[in-house]
């Protein structure tokens, strides 16, 4: 089994209302769409562990630590920003989903599997290194390169973002590390209005007009992606995998389809397969138009599979 599927239960009683679009629902879609295209027993399937206070502190301050813990309600929902709330069950949702990508990591590393797919939520990438923005409470994808660099040793680690938002929580945390190289596609003016002028050497920003299209999506990540990550040669790669800038997906305005998760998904695995003995560990962000999102995951999850 060359893929790991790894998810958790607490991870479905996260609830932020009936009404939200990040909702539980999200977790079934890609599930489900994996269980009928007869993908699902084919991974090799885990319960996602709660992350460690050490593993959170590498790129959380420990003030935001404590003051997520202390508001954490105990009945009701209480609110962190105009679309980020708390339920009772959203710290530990949050533990496990950060934890899953810690998991994956060290099968990864292990060579227990060639690479990963965590099914969690709450999503990460607009966690900063002291707010919870955006949907995203614990920067999971982060947590999971501070281990592998802290556990491994790992001096070069990459994370593609392909989710319509941009990754603001992934720059904020590692902006002045060059070990690690982010490569972000966004949509542009949009939430969270940030990224477009941000680019170095190790931050590969490439933001996108409303209405981008499938040839001008794969131009951006030829023409900027994939020369920055040969010239890195990243001894492991981890995918922001938002699914929300498909052209049925109306929380934004791009115009990809499952072929452009399918190609970018090739595209990556080929630098890692050059470059990182096949190391990938993937992490669900954003999508939320459910079909949608269950198909597009299971076709970026088909290709980690080698199918």
């Amino acid at each position: 089994m060359q893929t790991a599927y790894i998810t958790h239960p607490a991870c479905l009683e996260h609830n932020m209302g009936y009404d939200h679009p990040e909702s539980p629902e999200r977790l079934r879609a890609i599930e489900n769409e994996l269980i009928a295209s007869g993908i699902f027993p084919l991974l090799q399937q885990h319960q996602a562990p709660r992350v460690t206070h050490e593993q959170l502190a590498r790129v959380h301050s420990g003030s935001y630590l404590k003051s997520i813990e202390t508001v954490a309600p105990q009945h009701g929902l209480i609110s962190l920003d105009a679309d980020t709330f708390m339920n009772p069950f959203t710290l530990e949702a949050a533990y496990r989903a950060a934890g899953a990508v810690v998991l994956a990591t060290d099968l990864v590393m292990t060579s227990e599997v060639e690479n990963a797919f965590c099914n969690v939520r709450p999503p990460g990438h607009h966690a900063t290194h002291d707010q919870a923005m955006g949907f995203c409470f614990f920067n999971n994808i982060a947590v999971g390169v501070a281990h592998a660099m802290a556990q491994y040793d790992l001096k070069r680690v990459a994370i593609a973002d392909f989710d319509v938002h941009h990754g603001n929580g992934t720059e904020d945390i590692f902006k002045h590390d060059p070990r690690v190289m982010l490569c972000s596609t966004f949509e542009h003016p949009f939430y969270p209005f940030c990224g477009a002028d941000s680019s170095s050497d190790h931050i590969i920003n490439v933001p996108l007009a409303a209405g981008t299209d499938s040839l001008a999506f794969r131009s951006a990540v030829t023409q900027h992606w994939l020369p920055a990550l040969e010239s890195f040669q990243p001894e492991m790669i981890f995918i922001s995998a938002g699914f929300d800038a498909h052209r049925e997906d109306d929380m934004a305005h791009l115009n990809l389809i499952e072929l452009d998760y399918i190609w970018v998904t090739e595209q990556i695995k080929a630098i890692a397969d050059k470059y990182a003995q096949k190391h990938i560990v993937s992490a669900l962000e954003g999508g939320y138009a459910l079909h949608a999102l269950g198909r597009s995951a299971t076709a970026h999850i088909k290709v980690l599979c080698g199918l």
